[in-house]
């Protein structure tokens, strides 16, 4: 079996665009596996909301992200491609986060040109760092890997700031440094994505999120244009907030949660998706003892 670096890159080199659903923990990321997706994306965003309740403006550490990616790594046999913001500081910080993310089991990271703290992607106010200090992380970032397969894939936020001509500058800039993907970062149409990609001759990643400055694209017009992968970062943590928020106003109101059973996962499915008869299985076989389920 190849390593989950080299899969990466398999999938990526075919005439097919890689989906990549959004994970904010472990169970998501199992059930990105069992619904039959090739790779799955660790949302930045995503984690920070879920982890500590709050906004992705560079809240959460390298050492925290880590071990969310860690534990998604272990769950899954899934390639994960993780968000790293802006490398979590300057040169030597960045390849100290390709380091730890490789002993992870994550198989690439995409790094940003947004100065620190960093701001969602998609918002107002966004600042760049000077091209050539991102060049400098982009070569630090491949000088630190050890796995030549493992990606570093460059995103760029220069769109909303400085323009679509200065984006494509930027992108070239970073192929030449080394970067292996290209991530242009809220572009506002499908013709600046088609342009994006006729001037910048890199394997490219979408981002198509919700609610933000990208227009909605499906995967294959994507393809048509030549972009390798599409990521749906928080599409999958959306819909449980939601979901979650209309149970507990459901049982707050009525006292009990009966409504909200045909919604739910049973227990047999839930177990059935997190491995459960596995785990006492091998409980058995070292044991010889299972407990009694309560």
């Amino acid at each position: 079996m190849p390593s989950r670096t080299a899969r990466l890159r398999e999938l990526l080199a075919r005439d097919k665009i890689l989906l990549a659903p959004g994970a904010h923990d472990a169970l998501t990321a199992r059930i990105a596996e069992k619904c039959g997706f090739e790779a799955v994306y660790m949302t930045g965003a995503g984690t920070v909301n879920t982890q500590l309740g709050m906004p992705d403006h560079s809240m959460i550490t390298l050492s925290e992200m880590v071990l969310s990616a860690t534990r998604m790594a272990r769950v899954t046999s899934l390639p994960i491609v993780s968000d790293a913001d802006t490398g979590y500081g300057g040169v030597l910080n960045v390849m100290r986060t390709v380091q730890e993310f490789q002993l992870a089991g994550i198989a690439g990271i995409h790094i940003e040109d947004q100065v620190m703290p960093k701001r969602c992607g998609h918002l107002k106010g966004k600042e760049v760092i000077p091209i050539e200090e991102m060049v400098g992380k982009i070569r630090a970032a491949c000088h630190a890997r050890t796995d030549p397969d493992f990606l570093i894939i460059a995103r760029v936020d220069a769109r909303a700031p400085l323009g679509f001509d200065e984006a494509v500058r930027r992108a070239r800039a970073y192929r030449d440094a080394g970067a292996d993907m290209i991530f242009p970062e809220a572009l506002e149409s499908e013709e600046e994505f088609h342009s994006f990609a006729r001037e910048v001759s890199a394997p490219l990643l979408a981002n198509m999120t919700e609610y933000g400055k990208t227009p909605y694209l499906t995967a294959s017009q994507f393809h048509e244009m030549g972009y390798r992968m599409v990521i749906y970062p928080v599409s999958a943590m959306r819909v449980a907030i939601k979901a979650i928020y209309e149970l507990f106003t459901e049982i707050r109101r009525s006292g009990t949660q009966k409504h909200s059973l045909k919604h739910m996962f049973s227990r047999d499915q839930l177990y059935d998706l997190i491995d459960y008869d596995d785990m006492l299985d091998l409980e058995k076989h070292f044991s010889g003892e299972v407990p009694k389920e309560m």
